[in-house]
C-alpha cells in the first residue's frame, strides 16, 4: 500500500478500493471470538472503526511493523535507527502484539521483549526537584540514561549484555500439590562504557500485551480515583493508589495509565518513549535524534541521523506517531470464550468472592464523552484498577517510578490473557516473566494480595482448577 504523508486519510486511489475491502474484512473479523489457538487474537481493530479510520488502522499497524535502518538512508522516512537500541521495530518486543519474553539461563543477550531499566537516587538538590516537581519520573545513569540497549549501529559498542540465573523454591498448596517458583537474578555483563554508578537501580521489565489500550485511555479519571483508598480507610488490606505523573503536553501532573508502574501518562507519551528509547528515534516530545545516549557517550551522540528537514527534523515524526498511536489504540480485545461452561462460572465466582476483583475489577463504563471515533457508550471488562498496590517484598524491584515506590506496580489488565500461549508461543507472566503460568503469577504475589494468594494455597484442588479455568476464558 502507498501513503502519501501530505495529509492524513490521504491513500493513492488505485489502491483506495481493495484497503476497503481489507479493512471490512478485518472489521468484521474483530467481531468473531477467537479461538484458544488464534495465533491473531490481538492484531484486530476495534469494530467500531470507520472505513477511513480503518485504513489509518491499516497504515499504523506497517509503520508498527517497520524495520528502521541506519542513517543516512535513501529512505529517509524510514532511517535513524539506534544508534543504540534495543529492537529495530516495535513488532520486535510485541511479536503479534503480544508479551516479550525474557532470557533464560545461560543467555547473555535479552531477548525481544525484555528491557532493563536504570536510574539513580537524585544527588543533588536541582534532581530532586525534577522528582519532586514531577518533570521526570527518573534520574538516569550518568553514563548509561534510563534503559540499557543491548544492540548498536555498525560502528559502535552496544551498552551491555544481560544475564539471567534462576533460585526455585517449592510452594505446597492445601492438597499437597508442589509448585516451584523461579526467582530470578539478573546480571549486567560486558558494559562497554565502564560501570554503572554504584548507586544504580536495575529493573527487568517485559513488554506487555498490546490490547484495549485506547478503551484504558478513555476511562475518566474520576472512575479510576473512586477505588483508589491510600490510607486503607475499609481496612480490607488493600489500598490502591493513582499515580501522578507529567503530561508532557499541558505540564498538568495527570493520573499515569501506561507502563508496568503507570509511568506515562497517555498512549501517544507511551509510544514516543518506546521509539526513543527501544528504538533510538527521535519524536516531538523527545527530540534527540541519539535516543537515550548520555552526553559521556560522545560517539553516540555525534552519529550520524535521520533526522529530515521534511519530517520536521525528526526521524519519527508527529504523522508515524499518530497512526502507530490510533493503531495500538484501537487493537481489539478478544472476545471472550467459554462463558457458559460451569466450570468459568464458578470460577468467576471464587475471582470474586477471594477479593481479585478489589484489585482487578471487572467493569468501567467508558462514556459518550470519552469514546473515540464515534463510538456509542459501552461498558469495558479490563480486570485493572489502573492504581499501584504494594505487592511485596518478593516482587520489589526497590526503583520508584513518579510516586510509585520500589514496591508498587500497576494493577495489569487480564483482558485477553487467556490467549497469551496462542500468540506469544509460550507464557511468561509479571513484570519480568518469571512466571511460566497463571498459577505461578498468582503464587508470587504477597503485600496487598497476600491474603488472595493464600486463599489460592487453601483451595480445594477443583475451586482452583475452576479459578483457572475462568483466568484462561478472559
Amino acid at each position: 500500500m502507498m501513503y502519501l504523508p501530505a495529509t492524513r486519510n490521504s491513500y493513492h486511489p488505485i489502491m483506495l478500493s481493495r484497503n476497503f475491502l481489507l479493512v471490512a474484512s478485518a472489521l468484521a473479523a474483530a467481531a468473531t471470538p477467537a479461538t484458544a489457538n488464534d495465533t491473531r487474537a490481538y492484531m484486530r481493530p476495534a469494530t467500531q472503526l470507520s472505513p477511513f479510520d480503518g485504513l489509518d488502522f491499516t497504515v499504523g499497524a506497517h509503520l508498527f511493523e517497520r524495520a528502521w535502518v541506519t542513517a543516512p538512508s535513501s529512505t529517509q522516512a524510514a532511517d535513524g535507527l539506534g544508534p543504540l537500541y534495543n529492537a529495530r521495530a516495535c513488532s520486535g518486543c510485541h511479536v503479534r502484539n503480544g508479551r516479550g519474553a525474557p532470557p533464560t539461563v545461560g543467555e547473555t543477550m535479552a531477548r525481544p521483549g525484555l528491557v532493563l531499566f536504570v536510574d539513580v537516587p537524585p544527588r543533588n538538590a536541582a534532581e530532586r526537584a525534577l522528582l519532586d516537581g514531577g518533570t521526570v519520573n527518573n534520574i538516569g545513569d550518568p553514563v548509561y540514561g534510563l534503559q540499557l540497549q543491548d544492540k548498536a549501529i555498525p560502528g559502535h559498542a552496544a551498552e551491555s549484555k544481560l544475564g539471567v540465573a534462576f533460585r526455585e523454591h517449592g510452594v505446597t498448596l492445601a492438597d499437597g500439590t508442589e509448585v516451584q517458583l523461579r526467582e530470578p537474578a539478573y546480571r549486567v555483563v560486558a558494559e562497554a562504557y565502564g560501570p554503572l554508578d554504584s548507586t544504580a537501580r536495575l529493573s527487568p521489565r517485559l513488554a506487555p500485551p498490546m490490547i484495549g489500550m485506547g478503551l484504558l485511555e478513555r476511562i475518566d479519571e474520576a472512575d479510576i480515583l473512586a477505588a483508589a483508598d491510600p490510607g486503607d480507610r475499609d481496612g480490607d488490606g488493600i489500598s490502591g493508589r493513582a499515580n501522578r505523573v507529567r503530561d508532557p503536553l499541558t505540564g498538568a501532573r495527570v493520573i499515569g495509565r501506561f507502563g508496568h508502574k503507570a509511568g506515562n501518562a497517555t498512549l501517544s507519551q507511551q509510544v514516543q518513549v518506546a521509539f526513543n528509547r527501544d528504538i533510538g528515534l527521535s519524536v516531538p516530545l523527545l527530540r534527540n535524534a541519539a535516543g537515550d545516549c548520555t552526553q559521556v557517550q560522545s560517539d553516540c551522540i555525534a552519529a550520524a541521523d535521520g533526522n529530515s528537514p521534511q519530517y520536521d527534523n525528526l526521524e519519527a515524526h508527529q504523522q508515524v506517531i499518530d497512526l502507530v498511536t490510533l493503531y495500538v489504540g484501537n487493537l481489539a480485545v478478544p472476545p471472550r470464550r467459554d462463558i457458559d461452561n460451569p466450570a468459568v462460572l464458578a470460577g468467576e465466582r471464587l475471582f470474586v468472592a477471594t477479593g481479585c476483583a478489589k484489585c482487578h475489577r471487572t467493569e468501567f463504563r467508558v462514556g459518550a464523552a470519552h469514546a473515540a471515533n464515534g463510538a456509542k457508550p459501552q461498558t469495558i471488562h479490563p480486570y485493572t484498577d489502573l492504581l499501584l498496590h504494594d505487592l511485596g517484598e518478593a516482587l520489589a524491584d526497590h526503583r520508584p517510578e513518579g510516586l510509585a515506590d520500589g514496591r508498587e506496580w500497576r494493577t495489569p489488565p487480564l483482558w485477553g490473557i487467556g490467549l497469551t500461549r496462542a500468540v506469544s508461543g509460550a507464557e511468561h507472566y509479571l513484570h519480568d516473566g518469571r512466571a511460566l503460568n497463571l498459577l505461578e503469577a498468582i503464587l508470587w504475589h504477597g503485600g496487598e494480595a497476600q491474603a488472595q494468594r493464600d486463599a489460592v494455597v487453601a483451595m480445594g484442588r477443583d475451586d482452583r482448577q475452576h479459578l483457572l479455568r475462568f483466568l484462561e476464558s478472559l
